[in-house]
């Protein structure tokens, strides 16, 4: 069945019913046999035994019910009725909740970013680019941190261009100027997005990787800006301070101060785009920076776009155990007790709204729950019809390789693995033409 969503006050738990799919998860419970795993299922999906001994599920039968935040109900119980009040009042509440307990807040002692243009060539991809090398230096020591932008505009533009922004693993080699060179011609690994199609519909692009805000590993993660941020004789961060997820958001905030300042830059029409680590990561911009237009969270999954009370693939009890330096100090406590968060996906979503987000997953990244992160965006969609925006339309999973993008919230569960594959970017620049569309 099609199942329009028409009542946005009903329960979410209720909501998620009318799916045909459990709502979540109870909290994990330790597993009684700690005989050695196999690395996967007889499915090839990943198999895990957190320190708690919950062990990695798959199957939806096994998914037990429970009942989510309401995102509409005040933390004293008050219903939210009207759009200001979700504003003034409910918005901040659930956006300090993630300051405080998930991904930590932003210390006051984060350090400034001075950006300068070290190059700017104009006859890139046989001339239908000009690309602009950006430079950011971290703090104020000459040896700092630096930050490196590659920004690509459609050489045709006559006026101010929306930005795609991706934040992107690897910092990859920009197209070679020369002419004649396409995506499909690199000699290697790319995963940049079709920067052509981008260009021909109107869109800038530009890219950053990640690690060059701070590291991402247990034994780096604290080495760059979040160093920086230390007040004199502190040696690590405090348990409400940021995990690198905020780190790396509040970088691709100085990225967006420096749009402010390019004229060839429309930087109140600015996408963020990312991937696994990096979709949870710009919900999470999106978010706390009101000046991002539009969200694409690439199979972003567990503590990102995909509910993490819902029992399947990877867990909360995962998270904490592998990467601690992600979140907050405070998120540890959530091992084992999921219930006990205030908040789940569903709310992270909810805090762009009315922003478009647009998220997708793969048949072959179950360890993403693909199905969670529809579910997600559902039991976001109460909020968005609050703000007067159009959610999915739908409370039930479309099928394979079909993207829903008519409304606010977007979703395409495409065929294959944990990536962003062409279909689900050409259903992104689909969706964001009708968000972002260049003025004619």
């Amino acid at each position: 069945m099609n199942t329009p969503i028409l009542f946005p006050r009903l329960l979410v738990v209720t909501l998620l019913a009318l799916a045909g799919f459990p709502a979540c998860a109870a909290d994990s419970v330790p597993a009684t046999n700690t005989a050695a795993l196999p690395r996967t299922d007889a499915n090839g999906n990943l198999l895990r035994r957190a320190a708690t001994g919950h062990v990695s599920n798959y199957d939806e039968a096994k998914v037990p019910p429970c009942t989510l935040p309401d995102p509409l109900v005040l933390q004293n119980g008050k219903p939210v009725r009207s759009a200001g009040v979700w504003r003034k009042q409910r918005r901040p509440e659930i956006l300090k909740l993630y300051q405080t307990e998930i991904y930590g807040g932003v210390p006051k002692l984060a350090p400034k970013v001075k950006w300068e243009v070290t190059e700017t060539i104009t006859n890139v991809l046989d001339g239908a680019a000009v690309r602009k090398e950006i430079v950011g230096h971290v703090g104020t020591s000459p040896d700092g941190p630096t930050v490196h932008v590659h920004l690509y505009l459609p050489a045709n533009a006559t006026k101010p261009v929306p930005v795609l922004l991706h934040l992107v693993f690897f910092g990859d080699t920009p197209p070679a100027v020369s002419a004649n060179v396409t995506n499909a011609a690199r000699p290697r690994f790319s995963e940049n997005g079709p920067i052509t199609d981008m260009l021909a519909r109107g869109y800038g692009y530009a890219t950053f990787r990640y690690t060059e805000i701070e590291g991402d590993s247990r034994t780096n993660n604290l080495t760059l800006v979040r160093k920086l941020a230390l007040a004199p004789g502190q040696t690590n961060v405090t348990a409400d301070d940021w995990g690198t997820i905020s780190a790396w958001a509040w970088g691709a905030s100085r990225v967006l101060d420096y749009f402010e300042t390019d004229r060839a830059v429309d930087a109140k029409r600015v996408g963020v785009v990312g991937h696994s680590r990096l979709g949870k990561t710009v919900l999470w911009i999106g978010a706390s920076d009101p000046r991002v237009a539009l969200v694409f969270s690439s199979c972003g999954g567990e503590m990102g776009s995909a509910l993490a009370r819902r029992d399947f693939g990877e867990s909360v009890d995962d998270m904490a155990a592998n990467f601690p330096w992600q979140f907050a100090g405070n998120f540890q406590k959530y091992a084992g007790h999921w219930s006990d968060m205030p908040v789940d996906a569903h709310m992270l979503i909810a805090l762009n709204a009315p922003r478009p987000v647009f998220i997708t997953g793969g048949t072959l990244d179950q360890w993403a729950d693909p199905r969670g992160e529809f579910l997600a965006e559902v039991a976001a969609g109460p909020v968005y019809r609050l703000l007067g925006k159009k959610d999915l339309g739908t409370g039930e999973l479309p099928p394979l390789d079909t993207p829903l993008i008519t409304g606010e919230l977007g979703f395409h569960y495409h065929t294959g693995g944990h990536t962003i594959t062409a279909s689900d970017w050409k259903a992104f620049l689909d969706f964001a033409d009708s968000h972002l569309k260049p003025k004619r």
